[in-house]
C-alpha cells in the first residue's frame, strides 16, 4: 500500500505542476499532505515535515544570500567591464562574435537566474549579430548551453534541490563537481568556436559579391532578414566593407567597429546593465572584485559553511557600497522576488521530503525497485541515474525530478553502496539538456528575445547540450565524484 501511494503521490504531484494547475509551491505542500494523511500519517505529520524543514535551512540560507549577493555585484557594475572588454575583443569575426557570446552568458549565468542571464546576453550581442547578417539560432543556441552548464552552482536551483531532496549539504554536492563545471564550460566554448567558423563560412558562401567590393549604400537594413524565418539568417543584406577589398581570411569588417559598443551600450538601457543606472559604483570596482573572488576561493576551500560565507559576503558588499541605511533596505528589496520564490519552494520541499521519510513511503518504494532491478545494474545506479536526468528533467520540472524521482532513486542506491552525494552529483548532469525544455520559462524568453523559432533553436542545441550532459557525467565517473558501487 505505501509503495502503490508513494507512487501515486510523485504522479499526481508532477501531473498537476506539469501541467501548471498548481504552482511548484503549492503542490509541494497540499499533495503530499493530503497522501500523508492517506497512509495514516495522523497529527503527527507536523513533526515530520518540521523535521525535514530543520535540515533545509541551511540551503534555503545559501540561496536567500547568494541571491543578493550576485545580484549586488551586478547592480554596482562589477560585470560591465567584463561586458564591455568582451565585446571590444569581439571586433567583426563571426568565430568571436560566438565565442564572446559564451563567455558572456557563462559570466553572466553567475546570479543563478536564467531569465537575467538571457536578457542581457541578448541586449548585448543581437545587434551585432543583426549587424553581421549572423543567425540569431546561434547566438540562442551558444547562450542556452552557457546557462545550462552554469546552472549547477550551488545557488542556481537544481544543485539545492538535489542536496534538500537527500538532506545534504550542498556543498558536498557541489565542489567534487568542480571539474565537470569546468570540462562541460570547455565543451561549450568549443561549440560555441565551430559554430561560429560555420557562420563565417555561411555569410562567405551565401553572399560573396559583397565581402570584396565596396559597399556604396548609406547603411545596414538592420538584419531584419536575419532575424526572420523564425532566425534563420540567411538573409543577404548589405554589409560594409572597409572599402580596401575583401578583409583577410573573409571576414566581414564594418568601417566603425567601435560602433558595436556604443550601439550594445545603448541596448543595455533599462536593464540590469543600465550604464547610467544609479546604483553603479566604479570607484569601487576593485574592492568588489577582491570581494568576490575571496567568496569564490573559500567555497572552493570549504573552510567556513558556505550559507555564512555568502551571508558575511552580502553584509560586507552592503555595507561598503551602500553606506546609507536606506539604501541598504532599498537593495534587500530589489532582489525580495528572486528570494521569494526559490526561498519559499527550498521551504515547501520539506513538505514532500518529510511524509516520504516519516510514512515509509521511500523505503517501500525503494524495496520494491531493489526486487525489479537486475541485481548486475545496481551497482551502476548512480550513471544510470545521470544518463535519466538528461531526459527525464527535459519532460518533467526540476521539482518534479529531484522531489519526486531523486529520492527513490537514492534510497534504492543505498542498498548498493552508493552514497546519496554520489546520486546527487549525477543527477544534476543533464542541466545543460534541461534548460531548453519549453517547460523552462526562460528559455521561452530567450527565443522570444532573439524572434528565434524553439523548433530551430532545438534542432541547433538539444544534441550538444547532450554532448555537454554526457561530458560532465564522464569526468564526475573518472574524478570519482560519481562513484560505482
Amino acid at each position: 500500500m505505501l509503495v502503490i501511494l508513494g507512487f501515486a503521490m510523485i504522479a499526481v504531484f508532477m501531473v498537476l505542476i506539469m501541467t501548471k494547475k498548481l504552482t511548484p509551491v503549492l503542490a509541494l505542500i497540499i499533495v503530499p499532505t493530503v497522501f500523508g494523511l492517506f497512509a495514516g500519517a495522523g497529527l503527527g505529520i507536523g513533526d515530520m515535515v518540521l523535521d525535514s524543514m530543520k535540515s533545509m535551512t541551511s540551503t534555503a540560507a545559501l540561496l536567500m544570500f547568494a541571491i543578493i549577493y550576485f545580484g549586488l555585484m551586478i547592480d554596482v557594475g562589477l560585470f560591465d567591464p567584463l561586458v564591455k572588454f568582451i565585446l571590444r575583443k569581439l571586433g567583426n569575426d563571426p568565430a568571436k562574435v560566438v565565442l564572446g557570446t559564451a563567455l558572456l552568458a557563462a559570466a553572466v549565468s553567475l546570479d543563478g537566474d536564467g531569465s537575467t542571464t538571457f536578457i542581457l546576453t541578448t541586449a548585448a550581442m543581437l545587434p551585432i549579430y543583426l549587424r553581421l547578417k549572423m543567425s540569431p539560432v546561434v547566438l540562442t543556441c551558444v547562450a542556452g548551453l552557457a546557462n545550462g552548464t552554469m546552472n549547477i552552482v550551488p545557488w542556481g536551483g537544481p544543485t539545492a534541490r538535489a542536496a534538500t531532496a537527500l538532506g545534504i549539504d550542498v556543498n558536498d554536492v557541489f565542489v567534487p563537481m568542480l571539474p565537470s563545471l569546468l570540462g562541460g564550460i570547455a565543451v561549450v566554448l568549443a561549440f560555441a568556436w565551430l559554430l561560429g567558423l560555420q557562420e563565417r563560412n555561411r555569410l562567405r558562401a551565401t553572399a560573396p559579391e559583397i565581402w570584396g567590393v565596396p559597399d556604396t549604400a548609406e547603411g545596414f537594413d538592420g538584419g531584419a532578414s536575419a532575424g526572420s524565418a523564425g532566425g534563420s539568417g540567411t538573409g543577404r543584406g548589405t554589409t560594409r566593407t572597409s572599402g580596401t577589398g575583401a578583409p583577410a581570411g573573409g571576414v566581414a569588417v564594418l568601417e566603425r567597429p567601435e560602433t558595436l559598443v556604443d550601439d550594445s551600450d545603448t541596448a543595455m538601457a533599462d536593464t540590469a546593465l543600465d550604464p547610467n543606472r544609479s546604483t553603479l559604483r566604479p570607484k569601487l570596482f576593485w574592492f568588489n572584485l577582491v570581494l568576490t573572488v575571496a567568496v569564490m576561493g573559500m567555497l572552493i576551500a570549504d573552510l567556513v559553511p558556505l550559507p555564512y560565507v555568502f551571508m558575511v559576503g552580502s553584509a560586507i558588499a552592503l555595507l561598503v557600497n551602500f553606506p546609507n541605511v536606506k539604501d541598504q533596505g532599498t537593495q534587500l528589496v530589489a532582489h525580495a522576488p528572486s528570494i521569494v520564490a526559490v526561498v519559499s519552494m527550498v521551504m515547501a520541499a520539506s513538505v514532500l521530503t518529510g511524509v516520504l521519510t516519516g510514512t515509509g513511503m521511500v523505503e517501500a518504494m525503494s524495496a520494491w525497485l531493489v526486487q525489479i532491478i537486475p541485481s548486475s545494474m545496481g551497482p551502476l545506479l548512480a550513471v544510470i541515474t545521470g544518463v535519466l536526468s538528461i531526459p527525464m528533467t527535459f519532460f518533467m520540472s526540476n521539482d518534479a525530478f529531484y522531489f519526486g524521482v531523486l529520492p527513490v532513486l537514492s534510497e534504492t542506491a543505498a542498498h548498493y553502496g552508493i552514497s546519496a552525494a554520489d546520486m546527487a552529483r549525477a543527477s544534476i548532469t543533464g542541466q545543460p539538456f534541461h534548460m531548453q525544455s519549453p517547460l523552462v520559462p526562460a528559455i521561452l524568453l530567450l527565443v522570444s528575445l532573439a524572434k528565434v523559432d524553439l523548433g530551430d533553436h532545438h534542432k541547433k542545441v538539444l544534441w550538444r547540450s547532450a554532448v555537454v550532459s554526457l561530458v560532465m557525467l564522464g569526468i564526475g565517473m573518472l574524478t570519482g565524484a560519481i562513484g560505482i558501487g
